[in-house]
């Protein structure tokens, strides 16, 4: 089978200082979401006081409903390098805050079962415009004009 064609996912082995502010921000908020969990703190609380920093605690819960869905292998704070679901994430946020609805799906669709994709539209969406209301806009995945 050919595999000439295929797209090369945005952010796969990116480095974190590469990344543009809005997708910096949303992956320090996710990592250390991420790290409060398993420590056993309070995750929401971690995000929130990263996001509160650019004035967008509003969108604290909203990632903390999605972040509750699956195990995503997001990284420690300090890590330099995007790994585990952390690339598919950042897309999944993309789609939901720049691309139709159904994009927005299909990029939850890659990392969660069916019922737990279809439970992260809404706070995915939610993120995005909490976001977009600030002036942060995600890269478009699948445009580089």
């Amino acid at each position: 089978m050919a595999t000439h064609g295929l797209p090369t996912w945005p952010w796969t082995d990116a480095g974190t200082e590469t990344l543009p502010a809005a997708e910096s921000l949303l992956l320090d908020a996710m990592r250390r979401w991420s790290e409060a969990a398993q420590r056993g703190r309070p995750a929401l609380a971690a995000a929130r006081l990263t996001l509160v920093a650019e004035d967008l605690g509003e969108a604290a819960p909203w990632l903390d409903a999605v972040l509750r869905l699956g195990d995503f292998g997001l990284g420690n704070p300090l890590q330099p390098r995007l790994t585990g679901e952390e690339p598919g994430l950042l897309l999944a946020f993309a789609l939901s805050q720049r691309s139709p609805r159904r994009e927005a799906l299909a990029g939850f669709l890659r990392l969660l079962p069916t019922s737990a994709a279809h439970a992260a539209m809404v706070p995915g969406l939610a993120v995005g415009m909490a976001f977009r209301r600030r002036g942060l806009l995600l890269a478009h995945p699948f445009r580089t004009h």
